[in-house]
């Protein structure tokens, strides 16, 4: 007898969907997704079938294809179906078969789901595969949402039968002489999933027969774990994750006090491509000076004085451009750069993003470009010249924003102006001026 008022119970507990939604069950004809069919049609809820031909079976995938086609029509629902070539996307993508077969329904299904305004795709998995997906989590490595094993809802995927086991599901189809088709790959252990099917835990319920009850327990626990943890992490998003223009900064202070420092840390900062590896090295170095960089695919995290900074990675530096004798402005990276000629020795005051220099010892053309490790110049005031990276450190500038400083090049090599902060000594305006260049920095 079907489990029905156990089924619709379940549905409504985890809103997985109302009876005015539309379904797509993902039937592959076996034992699992056909039982899961006849409770939907038994329910009375509006479905389709949709069926995929991995073309790995030959004739029996024929037949598997077929049966779910004749199931379709016996419940008169409509019917979704494709074969893919399976081996050859496998080969193309190089992941494995398995991996192959799973990206490719998935994406069909979502195909499918949108271009019938299908509400949720409805996948036969129970409490077994639960079970096997934790432990394949276990062995591969896994957080805390590597635990909750497969969720009820996820997305527009739904899981109607998590309620039930394969027992269980054994005893419906055998009490209701219910009709499937029998996956022979089902029974080789080559796979990972299917040996910890056949092997492991039948083991495992040597020590424990009542195996998926306890595991459904601790899957509800596990989950409720993960509820708490996120709900702490957005209060510390909120709390810790500060915007300053294009920035992010987190106060190392803060993070010295996190606990569990290392959990909270790498939760807070894996959506932006860090590992526990880079959080590791992270934590080792807070005690210790700053301009340690740790990067993940786009973005980098700058450990400064009071804060780690995190900052989109560009993804191309700044090119030198050249101005030539009698151009009045240039574009350079988020600046505009004028240039004001003027028979009057001004001196520029009150606004550092203008300098006024000395017409007559410009060599042009002139060259605007980020600084390099090698650079030197004479601090407007100072005799003697300094490395650009002591000037930085000295005016604790962070070492994200030196590349976007621009620096003002003489046609003979000398750095006249890091725009915003400092004159060359050699290149101001004296007593002996005739006429000066004034040259301003405008963002855009």
């Amino acid at each position: 007898m079907l489990p029905v008022k156990q089924f619709t119970e379940f549905i409504e507990k985890n809103s997985l969907f109302t009876p005015g939604n539309k379904v797509l069950a993902a039937v592959s004809g076996g034992m699992d997704s056909v039982v899961m069919a006849h409770l939907l049609k038994a329910a009375g809820y509006n479905f389709s079938i949709a069926h995929c031909n991995f073309q790995l079976r030959d004739d029996e995938a024929i037949a598997d294809q077929e049966f779910s086609h004749q199931l379709a029509q016996q419940f008169r629902v409509q019917f979704h179906t494709i074969n893919f070539d399976t081996s050859a996307y496998a080969a193309e993508h190089k992941i494995s078969i398995q991996m192959a077969a799973r990206d490719l329904r998935y994406q069909w299904f979502d195909q499918i789901r949108q271009q019938h305004s299908y509400d949720v795709i409805a996948l036969a998995h129970h409490q077994n595969d639960a079970i096997e997906t934790i432990l394949l989590n276990l062995t591969r490595g896994t957080g805390i949402a590597g635990l909750h094993g497969i969720l009820p809802k996820n997305g527009s995927l739904v899981r109607p039968l998590l309620f039930l086991n394969r027992d269980d599901i054994q005893v419906i189809v055998q009490q209701g002489h219910l009709k499937y088709v029998e996956d022979s790959s089902n029974a080789s252990v080559k796979y990972a999933r299917n040996k910890l099917r056949h092997e492991v835990i039948p083991k495992l319920k040597e020590l424990n027969p009542a195996l998926e009850s306890t595991f459904e327990n601790n899957l509800q626990h596990f989950r409720d774990m993960e509820t708490l943890l996120e709900l702490r992490l957005v209060e510390l998003r909120q709390d810790l994750l500060i915007e300053q223009g294009y920035e992010i900064h987190l106060s190392i202070s803060a993070v010295k006090k996190l606990n569990p420092k290392r959990l909270l840390l790498f939760k807070l900062l894996q959506e932006y491509g860090f590992n526990e590896t880079a959080i590791d090295d992270l934590i080792s170095v807070l005690d210790k000076h700053s301009g340690r960089v740790f990067e993940s695919s786009n973005f980098k995290l700058i450990l400064d004085r009071e804060n780690i900074i995190l900052v989109k990675k560009t993804m191309h530096q700044h090119a030198a451009i050249q101005i030539a004798e009698g151009e009045h402005g240039v574009d350079y990276g988020g600046y505009k750069v004028t240039l004001l000629h003027d028979d009057s020795p001004l001196i520029i005051k009150d606004n550092p993003l203008a300098v006024a220099i000395d017409t007559d010892l410009l060599i042009y053309p002139l060259t605007i470009r980020p600084w390099q490790q090698s650079d030197y110049f004479y601090p407007l005031g100072m005799k003697t010249r300094k490395k650009l990276s002591d000037f930085f450190i000295q005016q604790k500038i962070p070492l994200h924003e030196k590349s976007g400083i621009p620096l003002l090049v003489n046609g003979n090599g000398d750095i006249m102006w890091i725009g915003g902060h400092r004159l060359n000594e050699r290149y101001k305006v004296s007593d002996n001026t005739k006429k000066v260049t004034i040259f301003e920095l405008i963002k855009i």
